[in-house]
């Protein structure tokens, strides 16, 4: 049986303590805290399934790469560097992201299938193309692309 998120976050802290990465522990603990938060929110009867879990990491990861754009901009190399060590972590928990064509090969299909013809749709498109590539693309690239797509 393969082990959901949670479990497979906290097995790999155990392993960041015994081989002492210091960055891994910080990213991994706070993808835990994350969870765990989750967890125990109102409605969430103590379950979290992976689509929550990787909709949650999707943030994180953005999160940690707006702060390094802030400390970079503040002339704080050595704290951006640190954000984006825990974004890679937390990265690779994420599925696969899509490359370009393969991006638009899905949306083209999402497109079809809401029968959108033009740039009023797109609403309509990014429901669903947002539900569908969930933590497989950026929201903000998703959206470029569909622009693209119905222009």
């Amino acid at each position: 049986m393969t082990m959901n998120l949670f479990d497979q976050v906290s097995e790999d802290i155990k392993k960041a303590m015994l081989a002492r990465e210091k960055v891994r522990l910080e990213a991994l603990r706070g993808i835990k805290k994350e969870f765990l938060e989750a967890k125990t929110a109102k409605g969430a009867n103590g379950e979290l399934t992976d689509e929550t879990a990787v909709k949650i990491m999707v943030k994180m990861v953005k999160q940690r790469k707006e702060s390094a754009q802030i400390y970079t901009d503040n002339n704080r190399p050595e704290l951006a560097a640190n954000e984006l060590a825990e974004a890679a972590v937390i990265e690779e928990y994420l599925p696969k992201q899509l490359s370009g064509d393969e991006l638009d090969a899905e949306l083209r299909a999402i497109i079809a299938e809401t029968g959108a013809t033009g740039p009023k749709e797109m609403g309509k498109v990014m429901r669903l193309a947002s539900q569908r590539l969930a933590g497989r693309a950026e929201g903000k690239v998703i959206s470029e692309a569909v622009k693209r797509l119905l222009n």
